[in-house]
C-alpha cells in the first residue's frame, strides 16, 4: 500500500513539474516573440525617422538655394523657385505633387556631399551611404496673389506674392515607401502682366 501511495505521489509531482515547465517555456517564448516584434516596430520607426529626415532636409535644401547670393547674381543659374515659376503652374484640384513626378516639376537633390553656396543641387546621390537613404525635392508654381498688408510697405501695387509648393522627400533605397514633407512658401515679386 505504501508503495502505490509513493508511485501516486511520485506521478503527480512528475505531472505538476511538467505544468510548471510547459507554462516557462511558453512565457520564455511569448517574451522573445514580443521582443522581436518590439525590435522590429523600432527599427521600422528609426527607418521612417531617417527618411523623415531626409525630407526635411530636402526642403531646407531648396529654400537655400533660393536665398543663395552667388546663385541670385548668376543670370546663368536659376534656383530652384524662379525655375518652378517659369515652368508649369500646378492645379491641386487636378494634379498632385508627386515625389516621382521627375518630368513636370522643378527637382533637386541633396547628396551627403551637402549644401555648396553657388551650387544648382541636380547631382545624383546618397544622402547618407550607410543605410542608403535618397533626399530630394519637387517645387511647382502655385498661384500669384496680392501680398496681404504689403502695399503700404513695398510701396507700388505692382508687387505680387508668388505663392509655391515644395515637396521634400526621404526614402531608403530598399524600402517601398517614401515619407514626404510639404512646406508652401511666397515670395515678393513683380505682377505678371
Amino acid at each position: 500500500m505504501k508503495q502505490t501511495n509513493f508511485n501516486k505521489n511520485r506521478g503527480m509531482v512528475m505531472v505538476f513539474a511538467l505544468l510548471i515547465l510547459m507554462s516557462l517555456t511558453i512565457l520564455g517564448v511569448t517574451s522573445v516573440s514580443g521582443s522581436l516584434m518590439q525590435s522590429k516596430m523600432a527599427l521600422s520607426m528609426e527607418r521612417r525617422t531617417l527618411a523623415f529626415d531626409a525630407a526635411e532636409s530636402a526642403v531646407a535644401a531648396v529654400i537655400f538655394e533660393a536665398e543663395d547670393k552667388v546663385i541670385l547674381a548668376d543670370a546663368a543659374l536659376n534656383d530652384p523657385l524662379s525655375d518652378a515659376r517659369g515652368g508649369n503652374q500646378i492645379d491641386l484640384t487636378l494634379q498632385t505633387l508627386s515625389c516621382f513626378d521627375n518630368n513636370t516639376w522643378t527637382n533637386r537633390t541633396l547628396t551627403k556631399d551637402g549644401l555648396v553656396k553657388g551650387s544648382r543641387h541636380v547631382a545624383a546621390g546618397e544622402y547618407v551611404a550607410s543605410p542608403a537613404i535618397d533626399s530630394w525635392s519637387r517645387t511647382a508654381f502655385l498661384r500669384e496673389q496680392p501680398c496681404v498688408g504689403s502695399s503700404n510697405v513695398i510701396g507700388g501695387s505692382n508687387i505680387s506674392c508668388h505663392v509655391f509648393i515644395v515637396r521634400g522627400c526621404g526614402q531608403l533605397q530598399d524600402s517601398n515607401y517614401v515619407v514626404a514633407n510639404t512646406l508652401n512658401a511666397s515670395v515678393f515679386a513683380p505682377a505678371a502682366q
